[in-house]
């Protein structure tokens, strides 16, 4: 569990304003707009818009001017969970302790909700920086925060994780390609939001560096305690069916590394994540008890 008072902050920030910056729909395709507010409404942890402006703030910025994309990776990353769900893809009936998009509201819906929320975000992005082209330094910021997020949630990123990972169910896995998979499909956006949001608060080279470390050893450990509650969690609590990625014969870490070694690497991950970001100057505290928050779902 993350509960603690910086964090609540950043997340109240980030709810409260998905909804308004979300392109809205006109009323002949009102049933797309329900379709995606329905899924981004359903909650979460926010952890990659939270991370992002936590980013900002760390690298002396305002967290207001990071917001339209703080929103922007939750849509996409809330895009990437409408399409896993799918019947061609992971089959899956339940989402953050809701009925998934494609139960409510049939699959092309589902789809077209999904690809809404995409090119959303890359709208509310650009959007943003139509702002600031008087200001090259700012707009600049803004560009390379934009180009971090594109880039890991395509086909050098996300999409190739996704890709990899469908293609390896039903077959033996080795460590190297596991890691190609996770690094991919869940550690390249958790690491983009965290330099994106250093990009807009202005961080240097060493700053950037530091985040992008970090964001990557967190990405990874996230997505083995996914694995490892998949295994030992409890369907209510997470808010979705368990055991699911062994009827896939899906590639995990327990699979592939065993119960008690991917604890041992979710462990070492954390540690290493807090290690990054821990020699900067600043205090970096908010960024450690992500780490341990995560970490501890596990338990």
């Amino acid at each position: 569990m993350i509960d603690f008072p910086e964090y609540r902050r950043l997340l109240y920030l980030v709810n409260d304003n998905l909804d308004g910056l979300l392109p809205g729909a006109d009323v002949n395709s009102a049933s797309l707009s329900e379709s995606m507010r329905y899924s981004l409404k359903a909650g979460g942890k926010r952890i990659r818009p939270v991370l992002l402006l936590a980013a900002c703030e760390l690298a002396g910025g305002d967290t207001t001017e990071a917001l339209p994309y703080a929103c922007a990776v939750e849509y996409i990353h809330t895009y990437s969970l409408i399409h896993d769900d799918l019947p061609a893809m992971d089959d899956d009936d339940m989402r953050r302790g809701a009925p998934t998009n494609h139960r409510v509201y049939g699959e092309a819906t589902a789809i077209l909700a999904g690809d809404g929320l995409l090119t959303s975000a890359f709208e509310v992005m650009y959007k943003d920086m139509f702002m600031y082209f008087d200001k090259p330094e700012m707009l600049k910021k803004r560009a390379r925060a934009a180009y971090e997020l594109s880039k890991a949630c395509g086909c050098r990123g996300m999409i190739a994780g996704q890709i990899a990972d469908i293609e390896a169910e039903n077959v033996s896995v080795s460590p190297e390609l596991l890691d190609y998979i996770q690094v991919n499909k869940t550690a390249a956006l958790i690491r983009a939001a965290a330099v994106a949001g250093g990009y807009i608060g202005g961080a240097g080279a060493e700053l950037i560096d530091s985040l992008s470390a970090y964001g990557e050893n967190l990405g990874l450990a996230f997505q083995i305690a996914d694995d490892i509650l998949d295994v030992t969690g409890e369907e209510k609590e997470l808010g979705k069916a368990t055991g699911h990625d062994a009827e896939l014969r899906k590639a995990t870490w327990p699979s592939v590394h065993g119960m008690e070694e991917s604890r041992r690497m979710m462990s070492e991950l954390t540690r290493k994540a807090i290690e990054c970001i821990s020699s900067y100057d600043r205090n970096t505290d908010f960024f450690a008890e992500i780490a341990r928050g995560l970490a501890r779902r596990t338990r």
